[in-house]
């Protein structure tokens, strides 16, 4: 296996992978901490070898540094087992999940091994002490910095490989941390092994993602038929509470503004959300008037979000490029392009650029926000992005025509400024992004999608390192520019009455996910607000917004999610921004915690606001005479729920599709009602059921594997099933 050569093509992968082994051990010893990409870019194959290595041989010391490692699912309940395992199996059915995995699940790993994971799949690993000891709390943004210092000397990931560009390959859904990581390594002097595995399925993405071949020590082929990407199942539909949610978040978006979204319904919902106002403007507003929304919220609405079509459309800077923004993509509403060079940027937020026509007074004006000595990276950048035509270029700090003919590179020489606008000037900008996202996951459609779209609309889907996208430090001018108005939107477990917010982890410490780039973007969405020397209208204020369903279900009981205090916390008190739930909005920034305390509890459950009231007094936070008004004390699920039944036109169950049959799903619908329906309803189900024939039912029946079968169990849920549809 030379440098950089392919290897592992046809039958012989699993050979393949034990020379990689081999040739791991050989050069690093047996001391191996292996660093993979969080969710889909792990190569299972190959990480699988190693392990195996590593449970025969006691003397090699393995640890495994990485994020959100993907699972098969797998249902446990008798009954719907019986629906869902069988689907899973179609949709899973050639993928297998590391097997590290499986044995943390099941408290089978050897002493040797370590599994180290700094973001989990949401409650996956609740009550699993290995993966609770071993859990790493770590921003997103520190990722590398933090694998870095365990001692990481093995990289490796899946990459994308397309014929039409040679020598290149893609890190396709994860150039997220690793090209940070291998910088830091290297800075480090510690010796490392970087390895590439080609997935042929894996869309070729660009941005920072498209890579030099030579980047990596090693590049293998997966075989044809060998590890299918993970596939989200797009199986739950979207709840009402969600629904309602997601209506509310959508008029915080500002047309011409940012978006950043997290995984999940809400953020399906959102989505939804979005389009209807952008493409059925008539009916959105009828859904914001049947939800009061503008009723509650019209001040904030107008100042921070909208409501009426998109006419400038948006940009995404999102460290997860969620399904969602492809819908919004080919939509149309994910058109706002940016642009690498931050006074190029001003210029066209301002309104004095027009990308689709530059004109000479585009030189001055960059002179005027100070861009006057063109350095060489300067050049490249504007020549790129069509602002210099290419035909000319820079040398030694001057600028050369296509004649030869030539000027200094001083954009606040007058005489500069005419031979540039007269030789050099293009007519147009062009290799805009639309969206700069640090990794992907998502459903089988979503990958083909990508993968399948040309060129030229997959390179406006820009991926690259999360440094840049969850934080403004290595750019701070250009990505303010870029970002203006952004709305970064993420959701929470539960909020206290002071505005601090838990994401991430339970009461008693057990970790439920982790905080990923939360606390990232609700930091940066406190520093992005105009700057005092910005040319007006440029950049808006940046708002969070962390959405939070008011209440749930646990053990049987209704819980309030807004709660008097709670012990763990993600989100500080003092980053507190905008909090939304089923009920409403609640602008938290620059509020008293009395104003607080009130904003929360008018959107939390009504059916928990009394004690909250009762607490937040007892606190000294409200007055003994508040009075909660009347318009917030309807705040009740079974409200929203018939509101959401109400526009089932609009907010449709599974609103972007479904990995269901039509089978399936009338299984799934009947075995949910079943189980949400009262004893008095199941007794009536029961007495209906008998002397009735339903194809529907025998089907449902059929795919349950019910017919037939023997026992009491069997033959009452044979009846319900009958008497239900």
């Amino acid at each position: 296996m030379s440098d950089g050569s392919p290897v592992g093509n046809g039958g012989e992968a699993e050979i393949h992978y034990e020379q990689c082994v081999d040739r791991i051990l050989a050069e690093l010893g047996t001391d191996i901490r292996v660093a993979l990409p969080l969710g889909l870019g792990k190569p299972v194959g190959l990480m699988d070898a190693l392990y195996r290595r590593a449970t025969k041989d006691s003397t090699i010391s393995l640890q495994i540094l990485t994020a959100l490692s993907l699972e098969k699912p797998s249902e446990h309940d008798p009954i719907r087992q019986r629906l869902l395992n069988p689907v899973f199996d179609r949709l899973f059915g050639n993928y297998c999940e590391p097997q590290y995995l499986t044995d943390q699940r099941n408290g089978a790993l050897p002493d040797n091994i370590k599994v180290h994971e700094f973001y989990f799949k949401a409650g996956s690993r609740i009550g699993n002490s290995s993966a609770q000891a071993d859990y790493i709390s770590s921003n997103y943004s520190h990722a590398a910095r933090d694998v870095a210092a365990r001692g990481a000397n093995v990289l490796m990931q899946l990459v994308a490989r397309d014929p039409q560009r040679p020598g290149k390959l893609s890190a396709s859904c994860n150039p997220d941390t690793s090209a940070e990581l291998k910088r830091r390594l290297q800075m480090l002097g510690r010796k490392h092994l970087a390895i590439a595995i080609v997935h042929p399925d894996l869309p070729y993405m660009y941005g920072d993602a498209e890579l030099a071949e030579t980047e990596f020590d090693l590049v293998m082929e997966q075989a044809g038929q060998g590890q299918a990407l993970f596939p989200v199942p797009r199986l739950l539909p979207i709840p009402a509470a969600d629904y309602a949610i997601g209506l509310n978040a959508s008029t915080l978006v500002k047309d011409g503004g940012t978006l950043q979204l997290g995984i999940g319904a809400m953020g399906d919902a959102i989505v939804q959300s979005i389009i209807l106002r952008d493409q059925n403007n008539a009916a959105y507003q009828q859904l914001l008037e049947r939800f009061a929304v503008l009723k509650n919220n019209a001040p904030l609405v107008a100042a921070v979000g909208g409501t009426t079509p998109f006419e400038q459309g948006l940009y995404a800077a999102t460290e997860m490029f969620v399904e969602g923004f492809l819908h919004l993509y080919q939509a149309d509403i994910l058109r706002r392009q940016v642009f690498d060079f931050w006074a190029l940027q001003t210029l066209i937020n301002t309104g004095l650029c027009d990308p689709q026509h530059l004109i000479a007074e585009n030189l001055t004006q960059l002179a005027e926000l100070g861009v006057r000595e063109l350095r060489g990276k300067d050049f490249e950048v504007l020549q790129y992005h069509g602002f210099f035509r290419d035909d000319c270029r820079y040398a030694e700090g001057q600028l050369y025509s296509a004649s030869g003919e030539s000027c200094f590179a001083n954009m606040a020489n007058p005489v500069s400024q005419q031979f540039m606008a007269e030789h050099c000037l293009g007519k147009s900008l062009r290799n805009g992004c639309v969206l700069h996202g640090g990794f992907f996951l998502g459903s089988q459609w979503f990958y083909d999608c990508l993968r399948e779209m040309p060129a030229e609309q997959r390179q406006q889907l820009a991926m690259c390192g999360v440094e840049k996208i969850n934080q403004l430090d290595l750019n701070p001018r250009l990505f303010r520019a870029q970002r203006r108005d952004a709305r970064f939107i993420n959701t929470g477990l539960n909020i206290t009455l002071n505005g601090a917010v838990a994401s991430d982890t339970l009461e008693n410490g057990q970790v439920v996910s982790g905080v990923g780039g939360q606390y990232n973007f609700v930091a940066m969405a406190h520093q992005l607000q105009p700057q005092l020397d910005e040319a007006a209208a440029s950049s808006g204020d940046g708002r969070s917004v962390l959405m939070i369903r008011a209440s749930r279900v646990q053990n049987g009981q209704a819980v309030s999610n807004i709660l008097p205090q709670y012990g763990a916390c993600t989100i500080p008190r003092h980053l507190r921004d905008i909090v939304v739930t089923e009920y409403g909005i609640a602008d938290l920034r620059a509020k008293t915690d009395g104003e607080v305390a009130a904003a929360l509890i008018e959107i939390a459950d009504s059916r928990f606001q009394a004690d909250l009231i009762k607490a937040a007094v007892a606190a000294g936070k409200l007055s003994p005479s508040y009075q909660l008004p009347v318009s917030r004390q309807q705040n009740y699920p079974h409200i929203i729920s018939a509101k959401v039944a109400e526009s089932s036109a609009q907010l449709k169950p599974y609103p972007f599709g479904c990995d269901f049959t039509e089978q399936e799903l009338a299984a799934a619908r009947c075995l949910k009602g079943i189980a949400s329906s009262t004893t008095g309803q199941k007794i009536k189900a029961l007495i209906k059921s008998y002397g009735v024939r339903s194809e529907q039912a025998a089907q449902i029946i059929a795919r349950l594997g019910l017919e037939g079968e023997k026992g009491v169990k069997s033959y009452l849920l044979r009846q319900l099933i009958k008497g239900s549809t």
